[in-house]
């Protein structure tokens, strides 16, 4: 391993070590915000960022990229693509930075943690989440209505109720929703499969919110129970 003097970070070979260098020697500077970079490539990638440049282009929906990296990373979204597989299961990624996420899940490594409750994530996008929790901040507001999530993709599922989209479409009796977890509730219809179990009784419910009903029964509360 090969060490920079400046930094001590840690290099395979010693070309990369010297191409590393140039960093700090300031060799290739960014002459409008004075960003150094390790050669004349990264220098000429960088300056895409002021100049709006984007010459790499998707040829299925016209995106366009500064750099071919980011356009091949893209095209898997595409193709389905996906090279990076676990080795502790069959799950497999586009990105590596994905297998990187997914791989603390088998590893337990949960290395963001709450300062307010001790709540622990494997993501930082997870903490932020979280972190709403505690502060109500509700950032994602309905350009249609008064509504507001604190999540974005809790907004795109309330979108759907004003388009009227439903994308997620059963095969056999044609019925479409606008959630995916209304699909897989109205699946169980035709699978008769009930897998919210009564810990008290036994009885077995396709839906969890008419477990939550049923449970009413055995707590005291006086409310009609369908069973499903």
């Amino acid at each position: 391993m090969y060490t920079c003097s400046q930094c001590r970070k840690w290099f395979s070979s010693q070309s990369v070590l010297y191409a590393h260098m140039n960093i700090h020697t300031g060799k290739y500077m960014c002459t409008e915000c004075g960003k150094c970079c390790k050669d004349s490539y990264a220098l000429a990638v960088h300056r895409r960022i002021h100049s709006g440049e984007k010459p790499f282009e998707c040829t299925v929906c016209n995106k366009r990229f500064t750099q071919l990296g980011t356009l091949v990373k893209h095209s898997r979204i595409h193709s389905g693509d996906k090279p990076y597989k676990c080795y502790m299961c069959d799950k497999a990624f586009s990105q590596s930075g994905d297998l990187n996420k997914h791989i603390r899940v088998h590893m337990g490594d949960k290395p963001y943690q709450c300062h307010m409750c001790d709540k622990a994530f494997s993501e930082s996008g997870n903490l932020n989440n979280h972190m709403r929790v505690h502060t109500g901040d509700k950032p994602f507001k309905c350009h249609m209505c008064n509504r507001a999530f604190s999540e974005s993709g809790s907004l795109n599922k309330h979108m759907r109720v004003h388009m009227g989209d439903k994308p997620y479409k059963y095969h056999k009796c044609d019925k479409a929703f606008s959630e995916s977890g209304s699909l897989n509730s109205h699946m169980r219809v035709h699978t008769a499969d009930r897998p919210y179990k009564c810990h008290v009784c036994n009885m077995a419910f396709s839906q969890s919110d008419i477990l939550i009903i049923h449970m009413k029964v055995h707590t005291g509360d006086s409310i009609q129970v369908f069973t499903v």
